[in-house]
C-alpha cells in the first residue's frame, strides 16, 4: 500500500473514532403510557390542545403506590379528564367504574378512541362541566375522585375550592380525593373545607395531594 493510501485510511479511521455518540431516543411528547395493571405500557395519544397537561409518569407512579396497586371494585371519577391518564390508570388496576368528564371536544374524541382501543368496558366518557357533574353525583359514595384542572385557568383557586367541596360530598366513608395544583395547599385551607391531608408531594411545578374527608 502506498503512502497516500495509508494516509487516506488513517484519515477515515480517525473520522470514525471521533464520531458523535448516538443519543437515546426521547419519549414522544404527544403520548403518555399507562404504568401498571392490565394495560401496562399501553400508549395514550394526546389531543393537541392548549392547557392539556398530563400528570407526569413519576407522579402517577407515586400516587398509585400510595393508593395500592390493586383498585379492584373501586368507583372513580376523573373530573377534568384531559388525557385520561389518571382514569385509565385506575381502570387498568381493576376499578369497576371510572367516569371520565371532559368538556373539550377534541380531547373527548381522544378519550373515546382510547376507550374503544383498550376495550375498557368499565370506563365511561362524558362530555360536561366538571363542577356540574360532581354536584350531580353528591351522595353517590365514590371511592376516588381525581381533580386535575388546567393550571392556566384565570381563577384556579376559586375553581379548586368549588371542586374540592363538590368532590367531598361524593365520597364514601373511606373515599379519597386526588388533588393536583400549582402549589401545595395548606392544612388550614383544606381543613376549612372539611378535608385532611393523607399524603402530599411536589415534582417540579406540580404539587399533588391525597385527601380524605374529616366527616367520617
Amino acid at each position: 500500500m502506498g503512502i497516500r493510501a495509508t494516509l487516506e485510511t488513517m484519515s477515515i479511521s480517525s473520522k470514525k473514532s471521533v464520531a458523535a455518540p448516538v443519543k437515546p431516543r426521547s419519549a414522544p411528547r404527544n403520548e403518555v403510557r399507562i404504568i401498571g395493571g392490565q394495560w401496562k405500557r399501553s400508549k395514550l395519544a394526546l389531543a393537541d390542545r392548549a392547557g392539556l397537561r398530563p400528570t407526569p409518569s413519576r407522579v402517577r407512579e407515586t400516587l398509585f403506590n400510595w393508593l395500592g396497586q390493586d383498585l379492584n371494585g373501586w368507583r372513580c371519577l376523573d373530573a377534568f379528564a384531559g388525557s385520561g391518564a389518571l382514569g385509565f390508570e385506575a381502570a387498568s388496576r381493576g376499578a369497576s367504574e371510572v367516569l371520565l368528564v371532559e368538556q373539550d371536544v377534541a380531547a373527548l374524541a381522544h378519550l373515546q378512541q382510547i376507550k374503544l382501543r383498550l376495550r375498557a368496558d368499565t370506563v365511561r366518557v362524558l362530555r360536561g362541566d366538571a363542577l356540574a357533574v360532581l354536584r350531580q353525583r353528591s351522595g353517590q359514595g365514590l371511592d376516588l375522585v381525581f381533580l386535575d384542572p388546567p393550571f392556566c385557568t384565570d381563577e384556579p383557586a376559586t375553581l379548586l375550592l368549588a371542586a374540592l367541596a363538590a368532590a367531598r360530598a361524593c365520597l364514601t366513608e373511606n373515599g379519597l380525593i386526588y388533588l393536583e395544583a400549582p402549589r401545595i395547599w395548606r392544612t388550614d385551607e383544606l381543613a376549612a373545607l372539611g378535608l385532611q391531608v393523607q399524603r402530599q408531594g411536589q415534582a417540579g411545578q406540580v404539587a399533588f395531594h391525597l385527601l380524605r374527608s374529616d366527616r367520617f
